[in-house]
């Protein structure tokens, strides 16, 4: 379905589709979909404000506001869609919501203001209540187009305006007596004056009529000479700016004359100059075809050369790609070649590899067997001897030939020796001496044969200062 609103009005689309609201002047109502249209048009609101001033002094203040749609705003058109236009603007609920902004602010305003400045200050009056009753309207999308405050009324009970009225009317007419008083001994007094001011000035005008006709007759007189004079100067100079315009325009002729010569002149010279130039564009076009022609000759032979040289280039690259690819064909078979015999090298390697990690791995199978068939052995030997270890042992080394291994190792030890034995004396007799000093005496008895065992062992010496051994022949 298809809408279209009229010029002052707007079509308000919701429903499937729009998140919010669409405005539009004319679109497609899809299923799903609602509108309403509404108008822009501006309505008059007339409103009796009733408000008190600072005194407390009340009074009716009767306005008459425009107040419309802000049609210059999208997002205040939103509002008014939103807020105002499902109602009619004619309506008891706009008009006191309205109504409620503008009483509201008035007497926010008029609560702040004496009377005298109420009713003198009319007109900033309105524009403050105009501004602050725009302000709050902006939240719904409205704009006061025209805002009318006539006249302030009494509200009844309360005459302050019609008093104010009486006062006025009562200052005028006591000022008006006095006015008429005033203008009655103004009068009596400029009557007189003016009959003195009559006969002094006739006096004086008698006085200088005399004066200004006989000033008049003199400067009749002298403006007579005046014009003589001036009109013998005007005739001077006429024949002055003749004689300048005969002296002009002899001048000219022969500047105009002058100037024929030298375009007769500058005719010829161009005539002839021009002449030479096209002779020289001749000749420059002859010897500009001559060069071309050669150019075109050592351009042909260029080119000639040229594709010449390019066949030649093209066959020895043709070769050379040709034997590249030839030896490039015959490395790649030579590393096809190379790689075919390092795999069958590495297919041996992993055959040998193979072959030794199967026995290796049958060998500790082997091993691991064993193992088990020992450990139980052992098992089976350890319960028969009762868990004796000592027997279990001795059972074993004789079962496994250690004493004759270890009889043979001792044996392999002792053989070759040469063993040395020295007899030593104390010198015996000396039973007497304090025993003390035998051990002392029997230590260093002891000294000799132990250095000279150590010296045939290993044929190491004693250090000088402990002593010497006596020589290899005797013993003591």
């Amino acid at each position: 379905m298809y809408r279209v609103a009229s010029p002052s009005e707007y079509l308000v689309i919701t429903g499937a589709g729009i998140d919010d609201i669409k405005l539009a002047k004319k679109g497609w109502i899809l299923p799903g979909q609602s509108y309403i249209i509404f108008d822009m048009s501006p309505v008059n609101y007339t409103f009796e404000v009733q408000a008190m001033s600072i005194e407390k002094l009340p009074f009716m203040l009767p306005a008459v506001f425009t107040i419309g749609p802000r049609i210059d705003d999208m997002p205040s058109l939103h509002k008014y869609a939103k807020l105002i236009s499902l109602h009619d603007k004619l309506s008891t609920h706009v008009k006191e919501l309205v109504q409620g902004i503008i009483e509201g602010e008035t007497r926010v305003l008029s609560a702040s203001m004496t009377m005298e400045e109420v009713f003198r200050g009319t007109k900033e009056f309105k524009q403050e209540v105009f501004e602050k009753v725009q302000l709050e309207l902006n939240q719904f999308g409205l704009l006061i187009y025209n805002a009318n405050v006539k006249q302030l009324v009494d509200v009844p009970g309360h005459e302050y305006f019609s008093y104010l009225g009486q006062k006025t009317q009562m200052e005028a007419a006591n000022q008006a007596k006095v006015d008429v008083a005033e203008a009655r001994k103004k009068g009596e007094i400029g009557s007189k004056e003016r009959e003195g001011l009559m006969l002094q000035n006739a006096a004086k005008i008698d006085a200088e009529t005399k004066i200004y006709a006989t000033k008049r007759e003199g400067e009749g007189k002298m403006a007579e000479i005046k014009v003589k004079a001036e009109v013998k100067v005007y005739e001077n100079v006429r024949e002055a700016e003749v004689a300048e315009a005969n002296a002009e325009l002899a001048k000219k002729k022969a500047g105009w004359g002058k100037e024929a010569h030298v375009a007769e002149v500058e005719a010829v010279k161009a005539v002839a100059l021009r002449d030479a130039e096209l002779q020289t564009e001749v000749e420059r076009m002859n010897a500009l075809t001559r060069t071309e022609k050669l150019k075109a000759e050592f351009l042909s032979k260029a080119s000639v050369e040229y594709e010449t040289k390019v066949q030649e280039a093209n066959w020895e690259l043709y070769n050379k790609q040709k034997a590249a690819e030839a030896i490039l064909y015959l490395r790649e078979k030579e590393a096809e070649a190379q790689k075919a015999i390092a795999e069958a090298e590495l297919y041996a390697c992993q055959q040998v590899a193979d072959g030794e990690f199967y026995a290796k791995k049958k060998e500790a199978e082997g091993l691991m067997a064993l193992g088990q068939a020992q450990g139980a052995y052992l098992c089976n030997l350890w319960d028969a001897v009762g868990g004796n270890y000592a027997a279990m042992r001795d059972f074993m080394m004789i079962n496994g030939s250690i004493f004759p291994e270890i009889a043979k190792i001792n044996a392999d030890a002792v053989c070759g020796l040469q063993p040395k034995i020295s007899i030593w004396t104390n010198g015996g007799g000396e039973g007497g001496r304090n025993g003390a000093m035998k051990e002392v005496a029997g230590v260093y008895k002891m000294l000799p044969p132990l250095f000279k065992t150590v010296h045939e062992q290993t044929g190491m010496l004693p250090p000088a200062w402990m002593g010497t051994l006596p020589n290899s022949g005797s013993n003591n």
